[in-house]
């Protein structure tokens, strides 16, 4: 009996990941009614799935989509407990404290060393910028723990967020085990998020090493930064003529599907003849366009702020027609995976195509022909 029910409280590690995303969403957005919200998040979820209905789930294994305080929580409890976890809801846009807004925890070489290997896979982490992540590096501290050692007990308020460095730690809900933790993973997060009691009791069964942040920090730069990084890609993405066919959620939708690269001067972005991977927006910085002729390089043209490349080549399914470099210093560029070019941008999609007239009017003035007419961007 006990099995049955144990096998009941398992969540699916897909549903724990489209959970997660739809709080942080939600924590983010501060929308005015939860139910209205959460119909509109899941149809726009729906509708952008890829054609194969699957998941990247490259890195399940190691992230914290493993979070046990999402394995724990019965539907049950969830429901009745859903109107007060929001009750003391962070907001983002109100937090101006940039100031003492994180700890710093000094480390040596190897202690930050074997922090960035325990939190290379953690999902939550995996849109923050270079910045943000050696805040969270700052910000971690290190606990040690001994056999029995209580990490954390359920119905106890939220205090800390853990990554597994090593060790073993057992799961425990109303002191049923449902699972176990074996050198890696993450746990209590959730708690700390929506400002809820702890849903489990996690219990180290060996001796261990955890990475831990204190919850306002934890909220601080996760959810801050994602409201950051949002506000920031509607302003560029808004600026762009050709995503004006775009709705606004839809706009909204591709701001969250973008990821910040960094490149210096001379550093190459595209390579001609490379297949193409996604498509870049300009945030700052300008890029040289340039086609190989003979045995050297042609620029073909340069592009600055809120301009965007690579898109032809994703449209005609060829490979590039053109490199394209930083120029003038450190560039900064949206980059828009092939995935979600192909969910997001189906609306633009016949603007892009009628470009390709454009692109193919440039290159038969530098070159005297159509040879060759793909991506020039």
């Amino acid at each position: 009996m006990s099995t049955d029910s144990s096998r009941r409280i398992q969540v699916p590690d897909e549903l724990k990941e489209v959970l997660l995303q739809f709080s942080i969403s939600y924590l983010v957005e501060q929308p005015p009614d939860l139910i209205d919200f959460a119909a509109d998040y899941f149809n726009k979820l729906q509708a952008n799935r890829p054609a194969t209905g699957s998941t990247d789930n490259t890195a399940d294994d190691n992230q914290s989509v493993n979070s046990q305080e999402g394995d724990a929580e019965p539907p049950a409890v969830q429901s009745t407990r859903r109107k007060s976890v929001f009750a003391e809801a962070y907001d983002p846009e109100a937090d101006d404290d940039d100031d003492g807004a994180t700890a710093v925890f000094p480390k040596t070489d190897e202690q930050r060393a074997r922090l960035i290997e325990s939190v290379k896979n953690v999902l939550l982490f995996r849109s923050l910028e270079k910045e943000q992540m050696n805040q969270v590096l700052d910000a971690m501290f290190e606990r040690k723990v001994q056999p029995g050692d209580f990490i954390i007990r359920q119905g106890d308020d939220g205090d800390n967020f853990y990554v597994i460095e090593s060790g073993i730690y057992k799961v425990y809900i109303n002191d049923k085990h449902i699972s176990t933790y074996t050198h890696t993973g993450l746990f209590g997060e959730l708690a700390l998020l929506y400002n809820m009691p702890r849903a489990a009791t996690v219990q180290a069964e060996t001796v261990g090493l955890l990475w831990a942040m204190d919850r306002q920090t934890f909220r601080r730069i996760l959810l801050k930064s994602a409201f950051k990084k949002r506000k920031m890609y509607e302003e560029l993405l808004n600026s762009v003529p050709m995503l004006k066919a775009l709705q606004n959620y839809e706009r909204m939708n591709l701001a969250d599907a973008l990821v910040t690269k960094t490149y210096e001067d001379g550093e190459r972005i595209i390579k001609q003849g490379d297949a193409a991977d996604g498509m870049y927006f300009i945030e700052e910085g300008t890029v040289s366009v340039r086609m190989d002729q003979d045995d050297s390089e042609i620029e073909i043209s340069q592009l600055g702020k809120g301009q965007y490349f690579g898109e032809l080549a994703l449209v005609t399914h060829r490979p590039r027609a053109a490199s394209v470099y930083a120029t003038g210093g450190t560039v900064k560029l949206a980059f828009l995976d092939v995935r979600a070019f192909e969910r997001l941008l189906g609306p633009c999609m016949d603007i892009m195509k009628r470009n390709i007239d454009d692109y193919e009017s440039q290159l038969v003035k530098i070159f005297g022909s159509k040879n060759n007419i793909t991506d020039t961007r």
